[in-house]
């Protein structure tokens, strides 16, 4: 028989086999840097969909986006979800930098099947969001509001949360609910990136620090005013 597990204890166990897969490598610089580009292959992809039009006359609305170019849901009694993401925030002049470097996780229990790999992005409409994902570690649903946004040619809704999430999937799961999943600052991943200790405020606040590589990334960012 199987043992039960609380919610916590699930999410707990996700972020731990996140920690494990994606422990830094050798080669962590270039590892980062393919998930950088990945976020910008994500983010063009959804500039272009013609089902994300809501998506592309709102961007310019929010503070930040989260980009994760793959979070990878599985399950089959206990089902789960976790990836890697990056987030660029505006600054005063209203100009996009970063990244910060993040994972992703979160855990429910019920009856499920199959595997399905989602590229998901993550618009922060709010200062209470922006804040949230600033601290070391937040609960999306708890500690900040999120929503599904409208999705399809043509969509008109309007939408009130401090986060709204949009999800482009291939697999068996029709779609990704990211209320309740556990976003974590993943500083070895910033160290790394940057070459020296620095937290999300300093990345996307203060805009202590700037890598080339994520050029590309914020001009494709750039586009939507």
């Amino acid at each position: 028989m199987l043992p039960i597990l609380s919610r916590s204890s699930l999410i707990a166990a996700v972020l731990a086999l996140l920690c494990t897969a994606f422990a830094p490598l050798a080669s962590a610089q270039s590892e980062q840097q393919k998930l950088v580009d990945a976020a910008d292959t994500t983010l063009a992809n959804f500039l272009r969909d013609p089902d994300m039009t809501w998506f592309q006359q709102n961007m310019h609305r929010a503070r930040a986006v989260l980009i994760a170019p793959e979070i990878v849901k599985a399950g089959f009694i206990f089902g789960g979800s976790g990836g890697r993401g990056v987030l660029i925030a505006k600054n005063q002049g209203g100009h996009f930098i970063g990244p910060s470097f993040y994972t992703l996780a979160t855990a429910s229990v019920g009856f499920q099947a199959g595997i399905a790999v989602s590229e998901t992005i993550v618009m922060v409409m709010t200062d209470k969001g922006m804040n949230s994902l600033l601290a070391t570690t937040f609960k999306m649903g708890g500690d900040a509001s999120i929503a599904a946004g409208p999705v399809g040619a043509g969509a008109k809704s309007d939408v009130v949360a401090d986060l709204i999430s949009f999800s482009r999937s291939k697999g068996v799961y029709g779609g990704l609910n990211l209320d309740g999943t556990v976003v974590k600052v993943s500083d070895d991943w910033n160290e790394a990136y940057y070459g020296r200790k620095l937290l999300p405020p300093d990345i996307l606040v203060r805009g202590a620090a700037s890598n080339k590589g994520a050029d590309k990334l914020l001009g494709e960012a750039a586009k939507m005013k």
